[in-house]
């Protein structure tokens, strides 16, 4: 096990350094010059020469990337342009709400999706499996910004059991914390839920097929025991490995869903920094997003090895 964490470790660098590279240079391609955003139409042209030096964006893009990686290797994400703070602190400060967002998102995925998968794979093929299967196809068939509106209109705004928007703290308000994050954590669970059923359910059909369920059955053990000990077991396998791949998709969903609930979290932050061209904020919080993600990665290979030790040979 520890020879293929050792493998698994080395093989994050080339891919961070793959993201780094890309990163960098898709965001130079974004039309538009920081200097305008930042100082505005009427700036003179000496003024935005000037700011470019300070920034400098005078600089080869090699220099440049140098520069910035060179200040990652060291644990500095450089400063924002527009405020002049430290990259590392704003999105510690926005982390907090992104986090707080994945994790019931994730958690509504797991405790809704595998129940639902299990019903439905063990009452295939009747109304129970069909209700099931028909829901998760609405979840995935439903753009997120959709979902958004639909739950804000009835559940903010018509019954207005819920604020429509905002963000408290958890640390000062734990209940209006929950109660604002219920709407975001559904829109972007929503799509994991459908995904987790589906996986769960496929997965254990599988494992209910195989032989030795039929020699357990056959022991006259009870069917309950059969499908939740044995065949569950190993069915799990594919679920953890495509739940953790939806984290990325969680994490994207985020965007878009901050922005809609107005909560300030990374997807805020990357989205308004594209708008104002603050580089060195979007820089950052990518790269940590991406870091982020691979490091789930990584926890749920481990787990993976741990279900099935085969993986580590």
């Amino acid at each position: 096990m520890t020879g293929y964490l050792v493998r698994r470790v080395a093989q994050l660098v080339p891919v961070l350094a793959v993201v780094s590279v890309v990163l960098f240079l898709l965001l130079r391609l974004l039309p538009g010059d920081p200097t305008t955003e930042i100082l505005g139409q009427e700036a003179s042209a000496a003024d935005r020469a000037a700011l470019r030096a300070d920034l400098g964006l005078d600089a080869p893009l090699w220099r440049q990337f140098v520069d910035w990686i060179g200040g990652v290797l060291t644990g500095d994400l450089g400063r924002s342009w527009l405020t002049d703070e430290p990259v590392a602190t704003v999105i510690v400060d926005r982390l907090p709400a992104t986090v707080e967002l994945g994790l019931i998102a994730l958690l509504l995925a797991v405790a809704l999706g595998i129940p639902a998968g299990v019903l439905a794979a063990v009452r295939r093929r009747t109304a129970t499996d069909s209700v099931l299967t028909g829901l998760g196809v609405l979840a995935l068939s439903t753009p997120h910004f959709y979902l958004a509106a639909l739950l804000i209109g009835v559940f903010a705004v018509w019954l207005r059991w819920v604020p429509p928007s905002g963000y408290v703290p958890f640390t000062e308000d734990p209940a209006g914390n929950l109660v604002r994050m219920v709407l975001p954590a559904v829109v972007v669970g929503s799509t994991v839920v459908a995904v987790v059923l589906r996986q769960t359910r496929g997965s254990l059909l599988a494992a209910l097929g195989e032989d030795y369920i039929r020699t357990a059955e056959a022991t006259g053990l009870r069917r309950r025991r059969v499908v939740t000990v044995y065949a569950l077991r190993n069915a799990m396998v594919p679920v953890v490995t495509v739940t953790a791949l939806q984290i990325g998709a969680l994490m994207s969903a985020t965007v878009v869903t901050e922005t809609i609930f107005t909560l300030p979290g990374m997807g805020t932050l990357i989205v308004n920094g594209i708008f104002s061209r603050d580089l060195p904020v979007v820089q950052g919080a990518v790269l940590v997003v991406v870091t982020f993600v691979l490091l789930v990665n990584l926890v749920t290979d481990v787990v993976y090895a741990w279900l099935d030790p085969r993986i580590t040979y």
